[in-house]
């Protein structure tokens, strides 16, 4: 169950396989803080990346005797983008911030479609554009409240006024409107005003070979 807040799951970010190639013999711990050894990453194979943090990727491959898998310092890989470990960290610390907009319920410029959902749901109307240049659309997110109506009636007979519920209507409260562009957040709109913007700007999802 993905429930450590310091660790990044590759499964949330792409479908595909992530290979790294191990290139020195590592040791392999069963935390990310490297507490407990578990054995030796044996060198010259390819392991699957399955978890990250700052500092460790947990991984899953051949040991020195048998099948292994555990966390194991990032020194211990190569990659054919020579800049793969620090797109990994860069992508570790977008993931991080994201996490917490999410349980937050808020959204940011610079989220993916798929990231606003899982804070705000599914939007009450959607539009998409498709041109040479590219794919745009916008999702609109309405926020509805219940509003009671009463009646005032005179008793004919005593003249008093009586107050008396009618119905409930739902009414619109506010909408946020969010554009994207190529598959990230460009705009975010608000039609309720409860003072200065506080809209978040993050760092659009790096772009992976894998």
């Amino acid at each position: 169950m993905n429930s450590d807040p310091e660790v990044v799951y590759l499964t949330e970010i792409t479908d595909k396989e992530v290979k790294l190639k191990v290139i020195k013999e590592a040791p392999v711990y069963a935390d990310k803080d490297g507490n407990h050894r578990l054995g030796f990453l044996r060198t010259d194979q390819l392991v699957d990346l399955e978890e990250i943090t700052d500092k460790a990727y947990r991984v899953r491959g051949k040991g020195t005797k048998y099948g292994i898998a555990g966390w194991v310092a990032p020194w211990a890989f190569s990659h054919p983008d020579e800049d793969f470990e620090k797109k990994l960290l860069q992508l570790y610390k977008r993931q991080i911030v994201v996490r917490k907009i999410i349980e937050n319920g808020n959204i940011a410029i610079g989220m993916t479609p798929q990231e606003v959902s899982k804070s705000l749901g599914e939007p009450n109307k959607t539009s998409i554009r498709l041109t040479a240049k590219g794919e745009s659309g916008s999702w609109e997110f309405l926020d509805y409240h219940e509003v009671k109506h009463y009646v005032t009636t005179v008793d004919r007979l005593t003249g008093q006024a009586f107050r008396t519920f009618s119905h409930v209507t739902r009414e619109e409260k506010n909408k946020t409107l969010v554009e994207f562009k190529d598959g990230v957040v460009t705009v975010i709109e608000e039609s309720e005003n409860n003072g200065p913007p506080q809209v978040r700007i993050i760092v659009p999802p790096l772009v992976f070979g894998w």
